[in-house]
């Protein structure tokens, strides 16, 4: 998997705060809300295979044919080679271990028998990708691990017709090259169930342009998804043979094949209730601190001169909040996000009195990308397997809860950064986007928060760990004592983790507990009505491992195999992939 980054020391800090001479520019609107031009150029991605899969046993689209051929085409260019088939006898364990994704093409009907889904499932859990494409919706009704790794499936569909296909995430490598909307003619799907809860929505239907959609509104056409150690990519365009000889269409897939065989790297963790402060189409609300600024152009704020800043003035957020905003550097160069800082027309004041969230490829680790600037390296080695390289666009999380600060890089928690200084404070203050000076020039789309007010918001959902299982209550008992342990992620409240904010991981009512408040290797994990205890304390890190602090051990899945039924116990922290945990976001 390529990657960028090496952490030399370059002499950044010698110029971090040269005020420029260049005056104030302001932003200015954007004038572009179509489909982009798709970029023509290949990327660079080391060599790989894929394999495609086409096995109709319902209605059969004519569009499979220019289908292969446009993936052919997109595989020449950009580095990995494409085997087609229709033969489901190519799903065996061996065979599959060659591909680092699958891509089911307008798959009909049930197509795999169950020693063949076994082999997909075993696939998928160890790493591998998926992309299903348009019918891959109307694929496998009876299989619910297929269901679950679509993220919906097909109900119904209106005639072939023109529509708006409103474009929520620009960050994605399969969707970063399009407009805020893309018209297109398709078959629009119906699906059985919103994917939203569960998958991160890359686009949706405008319903309102177009007859037949009874989705109320709410109606997702294309979706990324982690599923059970793998990775799922869907996309419900590509019903006609015209559409893939569309660029737009073919650089969409070229991003689904590049995401779900790891060659790039996105936050597809879903994502409900954010506000936009910045959604390409206004800056109301943002002011201008220090020279320079920022120019506004196909929804994108980019750099220019400085040093200043372009603050948010329209609110101060007192509570606890998740910022996330996209962002992409062009080379080496600098920028940041500053958090925590009062309201001032000086770009020095969110210096020294808030905390800047750093962007910058070749400096210091505590100045480096992922850094608290000035403060605290991030985990370099979770930040270089998290980060894209120059040219490509990546996500932040910033979340704030108290003074406690965690940062997430294309859905990967890479710091976790705690203020203990009297002079500073989280709880309160305005967020702002450096532009740092002439020469770097980073842009920034999509700028969203989601508050939860002045106490931590609970997070739900399932506890992933090695293998791809889940953290599980032991015959979904809820007795004191309960063996904790793995098994195959099913979506039942057995696995269902509540974390209140608190430092306890809580089910079925009760807490994640150590048997006696022990501290030894192998001590048995638990349910146990929640009692405030150091044994029920579970503290997350950031190499994604969770901590006991009273023994300073971790919570590990035993044995050097990990099936349905392995126990989970305490154990001295080794960051093995037994010992790494998944929480609800």
């Amino acid at each position: 998997m390529r990657k960028q980054l090496s952490t030399a020391t370059a002499l950044f800090a010698s110029a971090l705060f040269c005020m420029a001479s260049q005056s104030h520019v302001s932003a200015t609107p954007a004038s572009d809300t179509t489909a982009a031009v798709a970029e023509a150029e290949a990327v660079a991605d080391p060599a790989y295979k894929i394999l495609v899969f086409s096995k109709t046993a319902g209605f059969r689209h004519s569009s499979i044919d220019d289908g292969i051929a446009a993936l052919r085409d997109l595989g020449t260019a950009n580095n990995f080679t494409v085997d087609a088939t229709e033969d489901a006898a190519a799903f065996t364990t061996g065979n599959l271990s060659q591909y680092r994704t699958l891509v089911f093409l307008s798959t009909t009907g049930d197509v795999l028998n169950g020693t063949q889904q076994t082999a997909m499932e075993q696939y998928i859990k160890g790493g591998g990708g998926y992309v299903g494409i348009h019918a891959a919706a109307d694929t496998e009704y009876d299989w619910p691990f297929y269901g679950g790794l679509a993220g919906a499936l097909f109900q119904s569909h209106p005639a072939i017709q023109q529509a708006t296909v409103d474009v929520e995430d620009r960050a994605h490598d399969a969707t970063a090259h399009l407009g805020p909307v893309w018209q297109r003619t398709d078959e629009w799907y119906n699906y059985r169930a919103n994917p939203r809860s569960t998958a991160h929505v890359l686009a949706s239907l405008d319903e309102s342009t177009y007859s037949g959609g009874s989705m109320s509104g709410d109606h997702p056409i294309a979706w990324c998804k982690d599923y059970q150690g793998g990775r799922a990519f869907y996309t419900g365009l590509g019903h006609t043979d015209e559409s893939y000889a569309d660029p737009a269409l073919r650089r969409h897939l070229l991003g689904a094949v590049r995401w779900a065989a790891g060659m790039t790297e996105a936050d597809c963790r879903p994502e409900t209730g954010y506000r936009a402060l910045f959604d390409g189409t206004g800056t109301s609300g943002w002011k201008q601190a220090g020279p320079g600024g920022f120019t506004l152009a196909d929804g994108t704020l980019t750099s220019h001169g400085g040093l200043g800043m372009y603050w948010y003035d329209g609110k101060e957020f007192t509570g606890d909040y998740s910022l996330k905003l996209d962002w992409k550097a062009s080379g080496d160069d600098n920028s940041g996000i500053f958090v925590g800082f009062p309201a001032s027309d000086d770009p020095w004041s969110a210096v020294d009195n808030g905390y800047e969230i750093q962007i910058d490829a070749t400096d210091t680790p505590d100045r480096t990308t992922g850094s608290v600037y000035g403060f605290q390296s991030a985990d370099i080695p979770a930040r270089d397997a998290a980060l894209n390289p120059p040219g490509e666009w990546n996500t932040y999380e910033i979340r704030v809860t108290g003074e406690r600060l965690e940062l997430f890089l294309n859905g990967r928690k890479i710091n976790d950064f705690t203020n203990t200084d009297p002079a500073r404070s989280l709880k309160q203050g305005h967020i702002g986007i450096q532009n740092h000076g002439d020469g770097d020039d980073v842009a920034f789309r999509n700028i969203r928060i989601k508050e939860s007010g002045s106490t931590p918001g609970p997070r739900s959902g399932a506890v992933k760990g090695v293998n791809g299982k889940c953290l599980d209550v032991s015959g979904g008992a809820g007795a004191d004592g309960t063996q904790i342990q793995l098994w195959t992620c099913n979506n039942t409240t057995a696995q269902t983790w509540t974390l209140p904010g608190d430092n306890t991981l809580r089910a079925l009512n009760k807490c994640l507990d150590i048997s006696g408040g022990a501290t030894a290797d192998g001590t048995k994990i638990q349910l146990w009505t929640c009692n405030g205890t150091p044994a029920q304390t579970w503290t997350p890190q950031t190499d994604t491992t969770l901590r006991n602090p009273q023994s300073g051990k971790c919570l590990d899945a035993s044995g050097g195999t990990w099936n349905d039924g392995t126990p989970v116990h305490l154990w001295t922290c080794h960051t093995g992939p037994n010992q790494k945990w998944a929480l609800p976001g």
